[in-house]
């Protein structure tokens, strides 16, 4: 199997795995939550498997995962993997902010700088768009949740937080190419081929779901 659809799959897998049983179970999220589990623990066994280690942002995005859901379904309360986007957003715009202060430099050049070369200059303005997107994604989901419906927050869980972020990351890589800053050009060109077929392939997953 293709080694980017295979990454494609564990970092998109669950939330579509969750999307699949929370309408074929007639919209329960106590149905819904534990194969969301389940499948965020797989991925996250496959990712050790072909990197032999395991990112930190995705291990904790997959131990909230599932805290939260299993808090979900102990108090029969939807509250908890409703706030759980909010906690990871807020816990990474935190690590962004103060990581720098255990790193000495940006958190995202720890995390990017085998891919794009950029001054200190650049990391920094990457380091505070992605603290500002993160918080701005934490409050747009407290709103999400509070003023609609379930199912709403639902879909814009799964088709509304992966667009925006799609949106988000191409948009700095087409400013990182404005930038007077010392750029691996063929990196850049990587990551664009990159995030146009995991577009490519969210929007063929979409519209199969949308046939069905």
């Amino acid at each position: 199997m293709n080694k980017s659809f295979l990454k494609f799959l564990t970092d998109f897998g669950p939330l579509i795995i969750f999307f699949y049983y929370y309408y074929d179970s007639g919209k329960d999220l106590k149905v819904a939550i534990p194969p969301f589990i389940i499948a965020t623990i797989i991925a996250l066994l496959i990712v050790w498997i072909l990197e032999k280690k395991i990112p930190k942002m995705p291990l904790v995005g997959g131990i909230l995962i599932t805290l939260f859901g299993g808090l979900t379904i102990y108090f029969n309360n939807p509250i908890f993997i409703y706030i759980k986007p909010t906690i990871i957003n807020i816990l990474f715009g935190l690590t962004l902010i103060f990581g720098r202060y255990f790193t000495n430099e940006p958190v995202l050049k720890k995390l990017m700088s085998k891919s794009i070369s950029l001054t200190d200059e650049g990391w920094e303005i990457l380091n505070k768009r992605w603290i500002y997107f993160f918080f701005a994604l934490a409050i747009l989901n407290e709103a999400v949740w509070r003023t609609q419906s379930e199912e709403f927050w639902v879909n814009f869980k799964v088709w509304g937080l992966l667009p925006i972020t799609f949106i988000f990351t191409a948009f700095q890589i087409g400013k990182i190419m404005d930038y007077p800053f010392r750029v691996n050009k063929l990196d850049l060109v990587y990551l664009k081929m990159q995030l146009k077929m995991l577009y490519i392939k969210f929007v063929k997953i979409l519209s199969q779901k949308i046939k069905t």
